[in-house]
């Protein structure tokens, strides 16, 4: 097949990514949408890149070391950091005056200029670079690589194609795609030469607005001349909102400079008249016409655009649209109206309340989705709960309010915000008569505490049971077992007694903290009585890994053996306890650590994905936070903390008994008060129960599914086990079944679920695709204070140690633990730490409760807060109030 160096814009289409790349294809797909003006022009074919850089042995080694770098970068966690940044630098500008060094040979010259001719030989051009891998759903790579305006003549016009081809290899571009995990060798570049527009106006229409998410608002920016201005930064532009084709919104600018070509060629700054620095660039009309057109591009695309645009002679063009890649994708319900407009939706995200916000793996939401007691929908690699029904009834609307308003403000609020937009959810009527309403004075009924026991035997008993049936099946007959399974778990998460017992130690948390505040004048007063309530599974694991340092404290070698195993990296140590035993006193160690794995080893950060690695399967996730404990606490210090707590508790009941009588009616109030202090310490510990089963199922689950992938690998279907994880479990039993998987299916979601860690999932999410965060409305804290929600009382002040990894922990005795969310894996380092801080998290969530248990002053839902707050900065948390304060 012969080389094809230039094909004109008009014959090239979104298929010929390859042939002309991501701008190129773009443009020739826009060309061809009925009354769309693109202007017209040729591309420089991926061909002729190749045949440049092959001209250049040398380039080849340069790359090479890339890749080093790239390699040793992964294998030490730190890419685009510390001295990488000067090598990139170095190695991507030798690179590009390598390629702009090489001259382009006549044929290809000839090309080139022959393409030019026809478009007219002088005429002023754009050339503009066009890379494979650009204008992706997943990664738009906007502004990595080079374009040039008002480009005139031959010579200059192959100059400036040069330029483009070396741009592929900007510093700027080499980050990107390292950041991307995109193969530098596996990127090509085309160029795309186009006749230059001279715009009266011009600027970007982003068809769903950049901002909200929301698919119904489009934005158009707007300029004076060429739209260099506003993409360089020097004018603000004009901020048009378009509904419906109605401008619903305008913000006109100050625009005094703007960007215009040079007869000769090239482009200048020049002022703009005073008297036209605030008109408008658009006219309202012109606006909506701009957003019909961009709404035929958004259809023929099928995804939202960033659209480039210019307006002349009154007629706009359009010289660039790429999907918007910032935007967090919406759940599909398949439900259309009879007008062909979709029902209105409200969604509330899982992992909010879950612990776990990044994106999961298709194995584990498709798991998760057979396990959950209510039906979730899927978006950006995250689980959705679809509340609208519930939000359309007064009576429910209210119970759900109350309950997700305890459990987190930025929630309700965001609802809230929802609810006060005209009709986006239908008002439907009660569907039963309205209860009395949540949080009243009358203390809730106790359930007999015989339930706890008799719960926990139950989930003993029936994952013991799933342990010893699954062992001998394989194969099909191993997924139809499963789904059996998932229905006994479902029906254990399901069964009233456990229901009962999960709401009686909350409902009586929450009525001390209303009646006492209002008795006594005391905030959050029941995170002092829950602390060492008995029975909580969550902290006792993180009390139990310190008797694990008590084992190990004594021991020398031991001790020096774990810090190597801390510094090689946890990867790499997956065999370390064998190794262990081998050292003097290492046989104990080992079997600490093992007994701990035993009862605690199903657990991992981000549990509820059963694609994550487990601590039994990754043990030495733990060493760092044992050698923590051995450095910072005495032996018997798990022991001297739950009985500290217990009397802490129980000192604090005694004194809020005596105030209580002191009170008018206060026998009364004080009897009520004891009954629920009783019900919080008998029931509290169960709250986390629940989820310590369901993880021990999931463990069961995953080691049986693994064992059927390592089959799929010794039959050459997959060649690695862990592809299944990116296969939903009805797809995994296909393969099984048929022995045949689809490797591209594979590599998409692979492809797809790395481009998901870019999008924060929002609390909640509408059919539209607007992310509402909610926000705090509150003015008792500080200038400057970091606003959250207070879950567990008390002021502490020291060091904050911003953790992402829990297996890069370095604490001291005194640090606050600032991180973006904590499931129940990561309350091993709550014994180290003096105070919490994340940025997720509600009064009853797994990190506030172990909080409470432990002491720890603790303020969740603190927007940001791992980017506000520096690793080593002084804070101070006032967990009382819900704020954090950031100290000089």
């Amino acid at each position: 097949m012969s080389e094809q160096y230039v094909l004109d814009l008009q014959e090239a289409d979104e298929t010929q990514i390859a042939v002309v790349g991501g701008k190129g294809a773009h443009l020739g797909g826009l060309s061809r949408i009925e009354g769309i003006r693109v202007p017209g022009g040729f591309c420089v074919t991926t061909d002729a890149f190749r045949r440049i850089m092959a001209a250049a042995p040398s380039i080849g080694d340069q790359l090479d070391q890339l890749d080093q770098l790239d390699q040793l970068s992964r294998s030490t966690r730190s890419a685009g950091e510390g001295d990488d940044r000067e090598t990139i630098r170095t190695l991507s500008a030798r690179i590009r005056r390598t390629i702009e060094g090489i001259a382009v040979p006549d044929d290809l010259a000839a090309a080139i200029t022959g393409a030019l001719a026809r478009l007219g030989e002088h005429t002023a051009c754009a050339v503009r670079s066009s890379a494979t891998a650009e204008d992706l759903p997943t990664a738009s790579f906007a502004g990595q690589q080079d374009t040039y305006l008002n480009v005139v003549g031959p010579e200059a016009v192959l100059q400036h194609i040069s330029r483009c081809w070396a741009s592929l290899f900007t510093e700027r571009a080499v980050t990107y795609r390292r950041r991307n995990g995109i193969d530098h060798r596996t990127v090509h570049m085309a160029v795309v030469v186009q006749q230059m527009v001279f715009p009266d106006a011009s600027g970007i229409l982003f068809t769903a607005d950049p901002v909200t998410g929301n698919r119904k608002v489009a934005t158009v920016d707007a300029g004076f001349g060429l739209g260099e201005a506003l993409v360089s930064g020097l004018v603000n532009p004009d901020v048009f909102k378009v509904r419906h084709g109605e401008v619903v919104e305008r913000v006109i600018a100050a625009k005094q400079r703007a960007v215009h070509a040079l007869p000769a060629g090239g482009t200048r700054e020049v002022a703009v008249d005073p008297q036209r620095q605030e008109q408008p660039a658009l006219t309202d009309a012109q606006a909506v016409r701009l957003v019909q057109l961009g709404r035929r591009i958004e259809a023929h695309f099928g995804r939202p655009q960033d659209i480039e645009w210019c307006l002349a002679d009154a007629d706009f063009r359009i010289v660039q649209s790429r999907p918007i890649t910032t935007l967090f994708p919406i759940p599909e319900t398949g439900d259309v109206l009879g007008t062909g407009a979709q029902e209105n939706h409200v969604y509330l995200s899982v992992g909010h309340q879950q612990m776990m916000t990044d994106p999961m793996k298709p194995l584990g939401i498709s798991m998760w989705q057979l396990t959950a007691m209510a039906p979730m929908h899927e978006a950006g690699g995250r689980l959705f709960v679809d509340a609208t029904r519930r939000l359309a009834s007064p009576a429910s609307r209210a119970a759900l309010l109350d309950v997700v308003g305890r459990g987190d403000p930025l929630i309700r609020d965001a609802l809230e915000t929802v609810l006060g937009r005209d009709d986006f959810v239908p008002s439907l009527p009660d569907a039963a008569p309205a209860g009395p309403p949540a949080g009243g004075a009358s203390a809730p009924a106790e359930p007999d505490p015989a339930i706890v026991p008799e719960l926990i035997e139950r989930s003993r008993t029936s994952i013991a049971a799933l342990e010893r049936d699954i062992r001998t099946k394989t194969g099909p007959a191993l997924f139809d077992f499963l789904l059996e399974a998932f229905d006994e778990h479902k029906r254990g998460l399901g069964d009233p007694l456990n229901f009962q017992a999960i709401m009686a130690g909350m409902e009586a948390t929450w009525w001390l903290n209303d009646q006492l505040q209002e008795w006594l004048g005391e905030k959050n007063a029941a995170d002092t009585l829950t602390l060492s309530a008995p029975g909580n599974i969550t902290s006792e694991m993180g009390l139990a890994l310190l008797d694990v340092a008590d084992v190990i404290r004594p021991k020398p070698e031991v001790v020096e053996f774990l810090r190597g195993v801390e510094h090689a990296g946890y990867a790499e140590n997956t065999t370390f306890l064998d190794e262990l035993a081998k050292l003097p006193g290492g046989t104990g160690a080992r079997d600490a650590i093992e007994a701990y794995l035993d009862r605690y080893g199903m657990r991992c950060v981000g549990e509820i994905d059963i694609t994550r690695p487990r601590w039994s399967e990754r043990p030495a996730t733990l060493v760092p936070v044992i050698l923590d404990n051995v450095r910072n606490f005495e032996p018997g210090a798990a022991e001297r903390r739950f009985e500290h707590g217990r009397q802490k508790a129980q000192q604090k009941e005694q004194d809020v008994l005596s105030r209580l009588r002191a009170l008018p009616d206060g026998d009364r109030k004080a009897d009520e008060a004891k009954r629920m202090i009783d019900q919080v310490r008998t029931f509290i510990g169960y709250r986390e129960y629940p989820k310590y089963g369901i993880i021990s199922r999931y463990f069961v689950y995953k080691r049986a599914l693994l064992a059927e992938a390592e089959r799929l690998v010794r039959a050459g279907v997959l060649p690695e086990k862990e592809d299944v994880f990116y296969l939903t479990f009805q797809e995994l039993h296909d393969v099984v079944r048929s022995n045949q998987a689809d490797g591209r299916l594979i590599q998409q979601r692979k492809d797809a679920f790395r481009s998901y860690h870019a999008l924060t999932p929002p609390r909640v999410l509408t059919s539209d695709g607007e992310a509402v965060n909610g926000a705090y409305r509150r003015d008792d804290a500080p200038a400057g204070a970091l606003i959250g929600l207070p879950v567990s009382t008390g002021t502490i002040e020291g060091r904050a140690r911003v953790i992402l990894d829990m297996a890069e922990a370095d604490l001291e005795e005194g640090d606050i633990l600032v991180t973006t969310f904590t499931d129940p894996s990561w309350s091993p380092l709550f014994v180290a730490v003096a105070g919490l801080v994340t940025e997720v998290g509600g009064q009853m969530t797994h990190g506030a409760v172990i909080a409470r248990e432990y002491g720890l002053p603790a303020v969740v839902g603190v927007d940001r807060a791992t980017r506000l707050i520096r690793d080593g900065q002084r804070i101070r948390v006032h967990g009382t109030d819900g704020y954090v304060e950031l100290l000089p």
